[in-house]
Parts: C-alpha cells; sequence; structure tokens
C-alpha cells in the first residue's frame, strides 16, 4: 500500500533572471510505504500508482508511474518512468521502462501536473500546466498521443474509471472529459505507428476493434508453428472474441494428441476457463468432453464459478448423468418448458407456480393437477389451492377442479379445497357453496354442520340446504334455513334431536308473530317437557315477544310455574307493577311462601295495595309477606287489625320486638282503637322498652287521652337512668296535669325539652312557660309569652341577663311595637338593678347596634362624667370615646383631654382607623408613645420631615431607627444609612446591604458595615464588607481585612466574587483560604494555566483537574492538558470525560499520547487501557492488535468489542471474541468477514467450542462456499456434535456430496441411515461394488429394496450380483433367485435357495436347472439344497429327465444317512427291550414274595392281583415307556455344501 505526500514547502524554484534558458519548476514528492513505513524523496512532478499481472507472476505487481522535468548542465531533460515497487522475490517481475516527454519550443516552461491511469485501456495520461496531454501504453512506455487539449491552465484532475480517461478542470472553471475513440485508436496504432504489437495488445485489453486480420493472422502463424498453447491464449484474448468460433474449436479437435501430452483442445478449453467465462458453443463442447469421462463434479465446479454459459442444449446433455444439474442449466438458460418438465418429474410442483410466474410461463394447468392427482391427493389439494392464489384468477374453473376429485371420490380433498377458496363469499360461488354443502350433508352431515357453523357461506341455495338437513337429523340447521312457517313447525317439535341452547337461539331469529306460533305448538305437543324451552325463550327474547303476550301464553295454559321462572328472571330488570304483582300471585298459587316473603321484603315496584288485599284474601299460613307489605308501605294499622282479628298475637308480638319496634306507637294506637285489653298493651311496650319510640308513643297516647297508660313505662325508663328527652317531655306534660310541684320539675330537671313543655304550659300557666323558657335560653317563645301576656319587667330582666347581641337586635328592632316599653324598663328596672359592668357594656353596645347613638352618648355622659358607681370604669370610658369617634368625631379631641383612664394604645389604634390621624398622634404622644407617633407621621400623614423634626426632639433610637426605614423605602439610601448610624442600629443590616447594592453606594455601605462590626460579629456583614471593598476596588483593604480577626465566609465570597468575574479579589480570597480548586479555575480565567496546573496539584480534585485540563485544551496547552489529564484518567468516571472532550475538538494524537502515558501509571486502570484500544481502533488500526494481545486481561473486552464493531477491524475483533469465550459470536464473525478474519486453524479452534448448533451446519455452508478443499477437516472435527443426516442434506442440496465422502466414511461406523444411503449412492455410481458390499454388510440402517431396484438393472454384473445379495439379505428370496437365474449365477442362486429354508423354492430352483439343461448345476444343488428336497421328487425328476447319473451321487449320501439313522433305532429298540425285561423280572420278584404269606389266609379270600392282570397293572409292558426319539433327515448337517458319506 502505497501513498504520495506533496511537499507544500518550497515547491517551486527558479533560475536566475540573467540565465536565457527557460524557467523550470521543481517537483519534489516524497514517497510513503506504509507497509515498511519507510519513505523515499523523489524528484518528480506527477505521479499515480496501478497494478500490472506479469506472465509467469499469479499476484498482480504494484506500479509506479511518474514524469520528470530537470535541468542538468543547461540541457532540459523530461523523462515518463514506469518502475515496481515491492518486487516478489522468486517471481517474474516488471522491467523498469522509461521515455521522453518531448515539448515543442512553444512549451519549454511547461511541466507536468497531473498523470492519470487508465485501467480500461493500459493507457498513462500526463497532462501538463498548459494543457498538452502525452499519452503512453504503461506496459511498454510508448508515446501514443500527444496534443493540447486546453488552451487555459490546467491545475485539477480526477479519473473517470467508467470510461477509461479522465476529468480535468481548468481556469476558465471549464469541466473537461478526455478519453480512447474505441473506434479508431488501434487502426491509429497500427497505421501511422506502425506498431502493430503494442496495436494487438490494445485491442485485446480494451476489447477494441481494428484489430481483427492481426489477430487472426498471428493465430494462424502460431498454430502453423505448433505453438497451441500460445494460439490458445491469442483466441482467449482475442478482442471481441473474433477467434472464439466453432473453426477454433474444430481447429483444435483436428490436432493429432501426442502421447504423453495434453491434447490441444484441453489446453484451448483451460485457457479459456483460465481468463473468463465460455460461450454457449464452447460450454457444450467442453461439457460433452467431461460428460465422456464421467467427471461430473467439474461441471458443478465450473458452473458454481460461472465458468459456463448455460443452454438447453447443455442442460439436455447434463441430463443423461445429473438431473438436478440439468434444472439448474435449464433455470439459468430460461428454458422454461425444459423446467416445468424438471419439477414436474421431482414432484415438485409448488415450484412450477413460482417459475412460471417469474418467468411470464403459462404451463397446462388442468393436465398438471390430474398428473398430481393422481400420485399425491393432499399435493393436488395444496397445488389447486396455490393456483387459486395465483395473479389474474385461477387458470382453472373451481367447478372443473372440483369434478376432477368428486370423479375419484376425494370428498374430503374437495371439501378442503373449496372451503379455501370459496372464504371471500361472493355470490357468483353460489353454485359451488351449495355443492359443498349438498354433498357434505350426503356423506358427512358433521362436516357440513361444522361449515355452517362456521358462517362462511351465504349465497348457497337455502330451501335445497334446508332439506338435506332436515333428512341428516341436523334439525337445527334445518330450521335456520327454512324460511315457511309450516316448515319451522314441523321440524321445530323434534325437541329431543335438538340442543336446547340452540333452539333458543333460533327463537331470536323469528318474528313475533311466527314465535308465539311455534311456542303454543310446543306446549300443546308437550307442556311439561318443552315448558323448559319454552321459559328460556321467554326468558332471552321477552323485548321482542313482549312481557305480556308471554304472560298471557302462559296464563293460557294456566302453567303458573312457567310463569313463576318466567317472570323470576325479568323481575330484577322491571319496575312494571302489574309484573311483580303476578310473580308474586304466581308464587304464592306454587307453595314458594319464601320467595313471595323475599320480593315483598326487596321489590320496590308492585302495588302495595293491591297486594295487601292479596295477601289478606290468600291467608296464607305464614304471615310474614303481609308484614313485610304493610310495614314497608305503612299499613301497619290494617296489619295489626287484620292480625288481632286472625288471633296472631304472635306475629303482632314478633312485628313489635323483631321486626319494626319503631311501629309500636302505630300498632298500639290501633290496639287501643280495636280496644285490645291495656295488660297485653303494657306488657307489650314493657317488652321492646327502650326500643320503643317514646314521643309517637306519647302522640298516640295522648292522641286518644290515654297518657297516663304510660306512667309506669315512663317512670321504669328514668329508674333505668334514661336521658331521652321525649320521656321526660312525657313524665313532665303528667305531672302538669296533675299539678305535682311543677316549679320545682321545671327548675331542676335537666332533660325535657324546655320548647315542648313550655309550650304545653302556656295555655295552662304562662308564668311556667317562662320557666321553661328561660331555663332552656329559649328567646323568641319567652319574647312571644311575654309580650303576649304583658310580661316586660320579666322580659327586661331575662333580655339584660342574656346579655345576647341578637336577641338585643331583636327586641331593638324598630318594627318591634314593644320597643319603647322595653326601654323603659330597662333603663328604669334592669340597668339600675345589675350590679355587672359586663351586662351595661353589653346594653350599651346593643343600643350602638341598634343605631341609637344619641340616646347612648347621653346615657354614657350621665354614667361616665357624672358621679356614680362607674365613673372611672374603664371600660365604659373606652365605648364613650369610641362612640364619639363613631358618631360624633368632633367630641373625640375634647374626650381625650377630659379623661384619663381608657386604654390609648388601643382606642389610638381605632382613630388611626377611623383616619383620625391627628387625634391619634394625641392620644399617642400623651402617654409617651413617641413609636407609634412617629409611625403615624410617617405612614398615616406622610411627612417624613414632622418625622426627623419629631426625632430631633425626642433623640430615641427607636424613633430614629423608624424613621431610617422609611427614609430606606423612599430610596434615600444615603439618608437612611446616616439615621440607622444615628440609630447605632445594626438590625436592618440585610435590607440596607441589599438597598446600597441596588444604588451602588459602596462608599456609604462600608461605613455603615464598620459601625455593624463594632456591634455584632456577623458572617453577612464580614462577607459584605470583603464584597464592597472589591467592589471599589479596594483590594489592599480586603488582604489587610483578611488577615485581622473576621467571622466572614471567605468561600461563599470567593464564589461570589468569581462569578460576578472579580478574579483579582477571589484569587486572594481563594489563596488565603487554601482554596486550591476554585483558585485554579481562577487562575484559569486570568490565563495563568502554569499557575493554574499547580494550584489544581494542591487541589488534587477530579472536577478542578478537569477544568484546568479543558481551559488548557482549549488554549492549545498540551502539555499542561496532559499532565492534568493522567491526573483525571486515574478516576474510572472521568476518563470518557476527557476523552470525548478532546475527541469533540480533533486532538486525536494528543489524547492517544495521554492514554499512552497513563497506561505507565501505578494507578492505571482497565478503563485507560479498553480507551487506548478504542481510540486505536478508530484512529491507529495498525496498532490495536498488538495492543489487544499485550494487554488483552487488562481490557474490558465487550467494550473494545464495540468498538471493532463499528469501526470493522474482523480480525481483532475475532481475537476479542475467543478471549471472551463468545465462541458464537467469533465463529459468525469469521464467517461473514472471511476475507479479514478467516484463518483455518484458528477457526477449527473455535468452532468446536461454539454453543449454537446451527453454528455448526453455517459453517458447512462456509467451507463448501470458500473453502471446499479443507471442509472434510472441519466436519471431522466436528463429528462428534453434528447431525450427520443434516450435513448430508446439505451436501445433497448443494450437488457436492463426493465432496464429503471422507467424512461420511468417517462415520459410518454410526450407521446412520442418510451417510449409509449416501455413501451407497456414490459407491453405486463410482461401481465399487466391494466397498458397496461392505457397506451393506456392516451397516444395515438403510433402504435395502430401495437400493437393490436401484442396481438392479445395473450395466455391471458385480453391481447386479450385489442386488441380489441385498434380495437375499432382505429375505426376498424369489427376487434374489431370479436375479441370480438372470445372470447365470447359479451357485448364488443356490446358496440363496438353501438359505431360504423353502422346500418350493429349492425344488422350482431343480426344475429350472433341467428346463435350461444344466446338469452339473441339478446335481449341486441337489447338494447345496440337501435339507429342502424331497427324495421322492429328486428321483422322480432324476428318472423322468433321464439324469439318474447326476443324482446318485445325492442317492448314496440319502441311503447312507438313512442307513445310519435305521440302526440307530434298531439299537435303541433293543436297548429298551433290555431295559423292559429287567423290569418285568423286578416286578416278578415282588410278587413271589407277596405269595409266601398267600397260604396263611382264608381259602374264600380272593388272591392278589398278579402281574398283567385287572387293576392299576393292565395296560401292557409299554404302556408307560416313551417313544424313543426319532431323528430328522437334517441330522449334522452343515449348512451349505455336501453332507457327510460315513464309511462310503
Amino acid at each position: 500500500m502505497m501513498r504520495v505526500l506533496f511537499f507544500p514547502h518550497c515547491p517551486f524554484s527558479f533560475d536566475s533572471p540573467d540565465c536565457v534558458q527557460p524557467q523550470l519548476v521543481k517537483g519534489s514528492m516524497q514517497l510513503f510505504s506504509v507497509d515498511q513505513q519507510r519513505s523515499q524523496a523523489l524528484e518528480a512532478h506527477a505521479a499515480s500508482f496501478a497494478s500490472i499481472r506479469v506472465p509467469g507472476n499469479d499476484k498482480d505487481s504494484i506500479l509506479i508511474s511518474f514524469a520528470t522535468k530537470t535541468s542538468n548542465a543547461g540541457q532540459t531533460t523530461s523523462k515518463l518512468h514506469v518502475i515496481e515497487l515491492g518486487a516478489q522475490p522468486g517471481k517474474p517481475s516488471f522491467t523498469k521502462k522509461q521515455a521522453d516527454l518531448f515539448f515543442p519550443p512553444d512549451f519549454a516552461d511547461d511541466f507536468p501536473v497531473a498523470m492519470q491511469i487508465s485501467h480500461k485501456y493500459g493507457l498513462t495520461y500526463v497532462i501538463t500546466k498548459l494543457g498538452l496531454l502525452f499519452v503512453y501504453d504503461l506496459e511498454t512506455a510508448t508515446a501514443v498521443y500527444r496534443n493540447r487539449i486546453s488552451p487555459d491552465p490546467i491545475f485539477l484532475t480526477s479519473e473517470a474509471s467508467s470510461v477509461g480517461g479522465f476529468y480535468a478542470i481548468n481556469r476558465r472553471g471549464q469541466v473537461l472529459l478526455a478519453t480512447v475513440n474505441e473506434s479508431t485508436i488501434v487502426p491509429f496504432v497500427s497505421g501511422q505507428l506502425n506498431n502493430l504489437e503494442l496495436a494487438v495488445n490494445l485491442a485485446k485489453r480494451g476489447n477494441l476493434p481494428g484489430a481483427e486480420n492481426l489477430v487472426v493472422q498471428r493465430f494462424q502463424e502460431l498454430f502453423a508453428q505448433t505453438k497451441y498453447k500460445e494460439a490458445a491464449e491469442l483466441a482467449a484474448e482475442s478482442p471481441q472474441g473474433i477467434l472464439r468460433t466453432p473453426d477454433t474449436v474444430a481447429k483444435f479437435q483436428s490436432v493429432p494428441v501426442q502421447a504423453g501430452q495434453t491434447p490441444p483442445l484441453l489446453q484451448y478449453f483451460g485457457t479459456l476457463l483460465t481468463k473468463g467465462k465460455l460461450n454457449a458453443f464452447e460450454s457444450l463442447e467442453l461439457s460433452r468432453l467431461v460428460v465422456n469421462q464421467n467427471k461430473k463434479n467439474l461441471l458443478e465446479n465450473w458452473l458454481a464459478e460461472d465458468k459456463l454459459e448455460c443452454s438447453e442444449e447443455l442442460g439436455d446433455l447434463v441430463k443423461t448423468v445429473d438431473n438436478d444439474l440439468a434444472l439448474k442449466i435449464y433455470i439459468k438458460a430460461r428454458a422454461t418448458p425444459k423446467v416445468v418438465a424438471a419439477f414436474a418429474e421431482r414432484r415438485e410442483f409448488d415450484k412450477i407456480l413460482i417459475y412460471s410466474k417469474q418467468v411470464g410461463y403459462t404451463p397446462d394447468y388442468l393436465f398438471l393437477l390430474q398428473t398430481i392427482l393422481r400420485a399425491d391427493p393432499q399435493g393436488a389439494v395444496n397445488f389447486a389451492l396455490m393456483m387459486s392464489q395465483m395473479e389474474g384468477g385461477c387458470p382453472v374453473d373451481y367447478n372443473t377442479i372440483t369434478d376432477l376429485f368428486l370423479q375419484r371420490n376425494l370428498i374430503r380433498e374437495a371439501t378442503a379445497f373449496l372451503l379455501d377458496v370459496l372464504k371471500p363469499n361472493l355470490p357468483e360461488h353460489g353454485f359451488l357453496q351449495t355443492k359443498v354443502l349438498e354433498i357434505n350433508l350426503v356423506t358427512f352431515p358433521n362436516v357440513a354442520d361444522a361449515i355452517l357453523a362456521n358462517g362462511m357461506f351465504s349465497h348457497y341455495d337455502r330451501p335445497r340446504v334446508a332439506q338435506l338437513c332436515e333428512k341428516a337429523g341436523l334439525y337445527i340447521r334445518a330450521l335456520q334455513h327454512y324460511s315457511e312457517l309450516p316448515d319451522i313447525k314441523r321440524v321445530i317439535v323434534n325437541t329431543h334431536a335438538i340442543e336446547p341452547q340452540a333452539l333458543v337461539e333460533f327463537f331470536g331469529t323469528l318474528s313475533k308473530e311466527w314465535a308465539m306460533e311455534c311456542m303454543k305448538d310446543l306446549l300443546l305437543v308437550n307442556l311439561r317437557g318443552n315448558l323448559q324451552i319454552i321459559v328460556q325463550v321467554a326468558k332471552e327474547y321477552c323485548e321482542h315477544l313482549g312481557v305480556e303476550a308471554c304472560i298471557k301464553l302462559f296464563e293460557q295454559f294456566k302453567s303458573y310455574e312457567g310463569l313463576y321462572f318466567f317472570l323470576g328472571s325479568y323481575l330484577s330488570s322491571s319496575e312494571d307493577p302489574e309484573i311483580h304483582f303476578k310473580y308474586i300471585e304466581a308464587a304464592a298459587k306454587t307453595g314458594q311462601i319464601k320467595e313471595v316473603e323475599r320480593v315483598t321484603r326487596e321489590s320496590e315496584f308492585y302495588d302495595p295495595e293491591k297486594t295487601k288485599n292479596f295477601l289478606m284474601e290468600a291467608k296464607l299460613p305464614d304471615a310474614r309477606p303481609l308484614i313485610n307489605v304493610c310495614d314497608r308501605f305503612g299499613f301497619v294499622p290494617d296489619l295489626t287489625h287484620y292480625l288481632y282479628s286472625n288471633n296472631m298475637l304472635r306475629y303482632i308480638e314478633g312485628y313489635v320486638q323483631k321486626v319494626n319496634p319503631g311501629n309500636a306507637p302505630l300498632v298500639v294506637g290501633q290496639l287501643l282503637d280495636d280496644e285490645c285489653p291495656e295488660d297485653f298493651i303494657k306488657g307489650l311496650i314493657l317488652s321492646v322498652r327502650s326500643l320503643l319510640p317514646v314521643e309517637p308513643l306519647v302522640e298516640e297516647c295522648e292522641k286518644r287521652n290515654r297518657l297516663r297508660l304510660l306512667t309506669q313505662f315512663l317512670e321504669h325508663l328514668v329508674s333505668e337512668g334514661s336521658q331521652d328527652v321525649h320521656v321526660h317531655n312525657a313524665l313532665g306534660k303528667i305531672i302538669i296535669d296533675s299539678n305535682n310541684n311543677p316549679e320545682h320539675f321545671l327548675t331542676t330537671n335537666p332533660y325535657y325539652d324546655s320548647r315542648v313543655v313550655g309550650k304545653y304550659c302556656e295555655k295552662r300557666d304562662p308564668t311556667l312557660a317562662v320557666v321553661a323558657y328561660r331555663r332552656g335560653q329559649c328567646d323568641d317563645e319567652l319574647i312571644n309569652v311575654t309580650n303576649k301576656n304583658s310580661l316586660f319587667k320579666l322580659q327586661a330582666r331575662y333580655v339584660v341577663e342574656r346579655m345576647d347581641g341578637d336577641l338585643w337586635a331583636k327586641v331593638l328592632d324598630p318594627e318591634n311595637e314593644f320597643r319603647r316599653l322595653l326601654i323603659d324598663q330597662v333603663v328604669s328596672t334592669a340597668l339600675p338593678e345589675s350590679k355587672s359592668p359586663e351586662q351595661v357594656s353589653a346594653a350599651v353596645k346593643a343600643f350602638m347596634t341598634a343605631d341609637l347613638p344619641h340616646e347612648l352618648i347621653e346615657l354614657l355622659e350621665k354614667i361616665v362624667l357624672q358621679n356614680s358607681a362607674f365613673s372611672g370604669n374603664f371600660n365604659l370610658q373606652n365605648l364613650l370615646i369610641l362612640t364619639a369617634i363613631k358618631a360624633d368625631p368632633s367630641r373625640v379631641m375634647d374626650y381625650i383631654n377630659r379623661l384619663d383612664n381608657f386604654d390609648g394604645p388601643a382606642v389610638g389604634e381605632v382613630a388611626v382607623d377611623a383616619q383620625l390621624y391627628e387625634e391619634a398622634y394625641a392620644i399617642f404622644k400623651k402617654f409617651n408613645l413617641n413609636v407609634q407617633a412617629v409611625n403615624v407621621l410617617l405612614e398615616n400623614i406622610r411627612d417624613i420631615n414632622r418625622a426627623v423634626e419629631f426625632a430631633y426632639r425626642v433623640e430615641e433610637d427607636a424613633v430614629w431607627s423608624q424613621v431610617a426605614k422609611a427614609q430606606l423605602r423612599e430610596g434615600l439610601v444615603s439618608d437612611a444609612i446616616e439615621s440607622f448610624i444615628r440609630a447605632d442600629d445594626a438590625t436592618q443590616f440585610l435590607e440596607v446591604i441589599r438597598a446600597a447594592e441596588d444604588a451602588d453606594v459602596y462608599h456609604d455601605l462600608v461605613k455603615y458595615l464598620l459601625m455593624v462590626r463594632q456591634k455584632s460579629k456577623e458572617p453577612k456583614v464580614d462577607s459584605e464588607l470583603i464584597y464592597a471593598y472589591a467592589k471599589i476596588e479596594r483590594l489592599g483593604d480586603i488582604e489587610e481585612f483578611i488577615l485581622m480577626p473576621n467571622v466572614a465566609n471567605l468561600p461563599s465570597v470567593g464564589d461570589r466574587l468569581y462569578d460576578e468575574a472579580l478574579y483579582e479579589a477571589a484569587k486572594i480570597i481563594f489563596a488565603f483560604i487554601s482554596n486550591w480548586g476554585k483558585l485554579a479555575c481562577t487562575l484559569v480565567k486570568l490565563k495563568q494555566f502554569q499557575g493554574a496546573v499547580d494550584a489544581a496539584r494542591k487541589a488534587n480534585s477530579a472536577k478542578t483537574w478537569k477544568e484546568v485540563c479543558f481551559a488548557c485544551v482549549d488554549a492549545e496547552e498540551f502539555r499542561l492538558a496532559q499532565i492534568c489529564g493522567l491526573n483525571i484518567i486515574i478516576q474510572v468516571d472521568d476518563l470518557e470525560e476527557v476523552s470525548e472532550y478532546y475527541q469533540n475538538r480533533g486532538c486525536f494524537n494528543e489524547l492517544i499520547s495521554l492514554m499512552e502515558s497513563g497506561l505507565g501509571l501505578e494507578r492505571a486502570h482497565m478503563g485507560i487501557f479498553t480507551e487506548l484500544g478504542v481510540l486505536y481502533a478508530r484512529y491507529r488500526h495498525e496498532k490495536l492488535m498488538e495492543h489487544i494481545k499485550l494487554f488483552s486481561t487488562r481490557l474490558n473486552i465487550p467494550k473494545l468489542i464495540r468498538a471493532c464493531d463499528e469501526q470493522q477491524h474482523w480480525q481483532e475483533l475475532t481475537y476479542l471474541y475467543i478471549q471472551y469465550d463468545e465462541f458464537d459470536n467469533a465463529a459468525t464473525t469469521v464467517m461473514n468477514h472471511s476475507p479479514e478474519a478467516w484463518d483455518h486453524m484458528q477457526f477449527k479452534d473455535i468452532i468446536v467450542k461454539v454453543a449454537n448448533v446451527e453454528l455448526y451446519y453455517k459453517a458447512v455452508h462456509f467451507y463448501l462456499q470458500e473453502h471446499p478443499d479443507l471442509i472434510n477437516d472441519v466436519l471431522n472435527v466436528l463429528a462428534l456434535r453434528l447431525d450427520h443426516t443434516r450435513v448430508v442434506d446439505i451436501m445433497r442440496k448443494a450437488g457436492h456430496l463426493r465432496l464429503v465422502k471422507p467424512y461420511m466414511v468417517a462415520v459410518q461406523s454410526n450407521n446412520v441411515s442418510a451417510v449409509n444411503e449416501a455413501l451407497n449412492e456414490i459407491y453405486t455410481e463410482e461401481e465399487d461394488y466391494d466397498r458397496l458390499r461392505e457397506s451393506i454388510d456392516l451397516h444395515d440402517n438403510f433402504d435395502l429394496i430401495g437400493l437393490a431396484q436401484k442396481i438392479e438393472k445395473h450395466e455391471l454384473l458385480e453391481m447386479r450380483r450385489v442386488a441380489a445379495y441385498i434380495y437375499k439379505k432382505a429375505g426376498r428370496w424369489k427376487q434374489s433367485i431370479a436375479l441370480s437365474k438372470k445372470d447365470n449365477l447359479y451357485k448364488d442362486a443356490m446358496e440363496t435357495g438353501s438359505q431360504s429354508g423353502d422346500r418350493e423354492l429349492a425344488e422350482e430352483l431343480l426344475v429350472y436347472f433341467i428346463e435350461q439343461g444344466k446338469k452339473e448345476c441339478f446335481a449341486s444343488c441337489l447338494f447345496v439344497c440337501y435339507d429342502l428336497i424331497r427324495p421322492d421328487v429328486a428321483l422322480e425328476l432324476a428318472w423322468v429327465n433321464n439324469m439318474i447319473d447326476f443324482a446318485f451321487p445325492y442317492l448314496l449320501q440319502f441311503i447312507r444317512e438313512y442307513s445310519g439313522k435305521v440302526d440307530e433305532l434298531i439299537k435303541d429298540k433293543i436297548e429298551a427291550k433290555k431295559e423292559e425285561k429287567a423290569k418285568e423280572n423286578e416286578e416278578k420278584d415282588v410278587i413271589m414274595q407277596q405269595n409266601m404269606y398267600a397260604q396263611l389266609l382264608p381259602l374264600a379270600l380272593p388272591a392278589p392281583p398278579m402281574a398283567g392282570m385287572g387293576g392299576g397293572g393292565m395296560g401292557g409292558g409299554y404302556a408307560g415307556q416313551p417313544t424313543p426319539p426319532m431323528g430328522g433327515m437334517g441330522m449334522g448337517m452343515p449348512p451349505f455344501g455336501m453332507p457327510s458319506m460315513g464309511s462310503y
């Protein structure tokens, strides 16, 4: 990789003016090698790089071409040089070339300014300053052309790679495009320049016309000289392919092949493949050679590399050896009919549609569908659906497709197809909808039911479908489709076969009239059985049918049970009283008493009167429903009368005690009206006691003049401690009526209601009423009764004693006709009698409130100013002045002067409120309240001058302080500061400071603050003093002040000075308090960076270091910035901020230098190493890998991984993934970016450690595409982890199964079916029958029969023999024997027949040999199948066919074997007889011993049984002996070959 750098310094050098030679411009360049990190000076004006392939070298050589113009000893030389950079050792190199640049005399001062190289034509363009263009051949440095292309100087050029020229810009701003005239350059070079070789090279290099005759002539010369290789190369590179014709191929074919040499034709094709892609004819001829040599893999590789041009003829040729490869060729050649036929053969019908759509081809779809239907009905369905989804509609009518399915009785498939295509539910598909429903209703009713349930069709023949549904027993579907009422009524009665819920839902689709008719029919047919359905229908659709109609229906059939259930569901949502009543009636008549009780208790909507009357008439045994109605709706008297009349006293007691004790008064009243005995009533009242509401009970009894009835009850409550007001009211009424010392009760009882009892007493005794009202402070009632009975004295006393403003206001109301009388009593009686100043005050206040000021003033003057008990009363004096202030202000000053015992401060404030400022000022002066007085002058009169005079007169600090505050409020800051100093008031220093700062009077503020410091030690004061010094630039005073004792908040002051840019003062403060951080920031503001760094070092704070560092970076003080940065980056949290700051300002090198310095720090952490790695990744890629390898353990690998991924450094990224144990990502990176990241050994180490199994197979694809020569190595490494079946499938689909043959051989021991079949397939193709038989013997997990069928017709005998062997192994003896007989492999046939164990097969084989005249085979078969062949059959066949001689060995063996068997049987029989005889002898001995005692027995007794006579001994001597075993025909027979011949 080379890079040219131009030096900007000293670019021009001119000779002296005295010299007559042309002035030259010297060119200086520097050639720098990035790989070698070396540079070389180059004296040149223009240069450019190019690459060229030298013959014999497999890699491109890098060339540099440069132009120079120099002057030496007065001689000007212009040269063009072409040299190679970095020649490859041991490889052919480019020879250095140079040529002269010929400048015309008019252009002696001209010099090259730019150079461009056309890679398309291999030409070098040299452009000069004055617009000259030189064109040279790059390889030979031969001059081709020179001309001036611009009259103006050219200063910029750029390559135009698409046209093989260049762009140029001149001084005028014109953009020029210069390129080669392709049609004339070759004739120009060959004609005018007479350089035939260059013309040919240009034509070949740029594929240019004009050199055809030269190329043909040269080709013929080379061919005549038997230089076939050179001729092939010339033909391959011939311009525009003029030699790549059938004639050329025929010419090479005609050359005889020399022994031991490569045929010229193959040399030609090899050269073409090396140079590029073959045309159609060449591809066909080469493929024909390859196919004849059975080297299909070469074709696959060439096609994969796109070296062959595909054609239909090429596909036909390849189809003879590989259908898959032929299909690929047909697709590339766009041989559409052949592609469709190939897909059809492979049964990949879905691909036919996709391919046809892609290429715009229309196949015979109906024929294809019929073909698929015969082999795969489900596949036909899928194919038909795919056709239906084609753009432009289905090419075959849906009905036709359906008929095809139905013709083969494929009902399910036809249904599946129609259901899919009829999803849009279009009107034109009505016939098909009817059809699919009809065929399923006849054959599969459940399927039709499911279709109808989905509701996907709506255009079919509904009457027809309804009839079919009824016949199929789908009554609910029939109902849904019938549209006539008679049909519906006929079907609907089949409720036994209809789901109730579905029937209910069907009713929802009927009109009101039809629904009612159907409901009537159901009730008529089976009232009890269908009642539940009818009730459910009525519940669901009561709004549609009408509640009244449903009720009438149930009432028509007198079904109260149905009415009860129906209304029970509707009741909660109905507010109709009639509905609720009928439900109560139905429940009562069906015996649902609990439900009647519940509804009467909870319902709000039934007619209570009607319900009450019904319940009374019904006379239910349980009275609770009636109690609920009467209790809720106020029929308690009627209830009480009903219960009392029907002798249900228990329910009366229960109602009062448990249900509603609050209605007991009504019950008692009714019982009194019904003349119930008092004992029962008293008992009833006492049973309730405290739960009984007393007030209504008293009212009921009082109404009937039976109040004394309650005396015992009330006394009982009082004795229990009852404080109920109604109890005591009733008791008081009884005492008042009985006149039993009522005054004592009224004054001592605290619980009665004064209003109630007072009202009760008004007509009986008004004075008792006043007592009651006075006790309860019943003002209105007492006023009314006293006015009514003229008791004004009592009223006046009460009013004065009450001291209630509202009461006074009421009685003093001008509308009160008795006001004058009351006032007279108050003045004459009530007030004179009162000794309470409060009562007098209240009365006065009442007069004031009543707006009687004149009367009040006269009264108060009489009381206060005249000698009386209240003359010196403090409150009355206050009242008098206050009344005057309100009613007559003119008298106020006189009262102030005459009275002394009043509240001066309070009255003064009232005067101020009344805006009597002079009177208030006089009051404050009289009472020596100077502060309040001066406040009146300042705040109310607003006269600061009078206030200042008053302050001078009284000379009080507080007064001066008030004056100062007022001046401060008015903005008289200086005057206010003087007044504060006179007042010696330091309390308002905060306001003074604020005002002084606003007014900028810091000189006065200094004086004030110095005074304040003498009185208090406030940090605020000292701090503000320093700030004031700073504002008036008295820095020396600041230094003196901070050296003295002070309580200033120096840090806060320093921050304030810093914030307001008073940096010099802030510097003094921060230096004094040793706040090095702030000092450093201040010095930064003052541009004193060295001092800032020193201060930051002392502060040693990350924040300070950052501020100083960033400031130094901005000021480009990078040395100081690095010092600071080293102290920052050791903090992990600050490292990223520093890095971003440097990078945002483009200081990449300085940042890298900082990080590299940070690596050596003692506190260097992972973040530094990681950040440096990120920087290397972004800006210095060449150092990244070394850094990673050196410090891999100290890196934050995930972060660096992200950086490498962003910058696309794939090799480093792979290494990081490996270090981080992310082998999955490492493998993925290698495969995705293999040109940079792939290394075979490394990848093998990675892939075995990945966790994602899918990566194994991705690696297989990767190696298959990029490194197929190493794929077996990778597969062997992964053998224990791979699914071998999947690998085989991958390779099979890729068409490179043979490529992994070593791998499959290695893993075949696992006996995987796919591997076995693949290897067997390869062995079959290679005709390696030995390996095939070995594979079959050792590995049996594959399709035996399939393999046998595949190779049984193989042209190679051994392969067919293997097929027979497979059939034998699979137990298909007949097929194996037939195949062996066909190939005359009689030995194999005989062995197969022997192993089969089938006698019939063996005998058929004998007959076959006889028919074929194979006598020796007949004899051999007798021995091989010895165990299976019957002797009689063998003798018969031999005798009939005159083959006794060939059967004689078999007969000898058979006779010898059977003779041995007979001998064995005879021997066994003799031994059995001997054993039997010995046993008989033993039995005789036993019998003889028994007969020894026979003579001692009576003669009449029978003799003991003898052997062989009667009893258990009967049955013969051999009865219990087992039959000796008989040997079989095949005893000792070996499995194959001839049996032993014995002694023969």
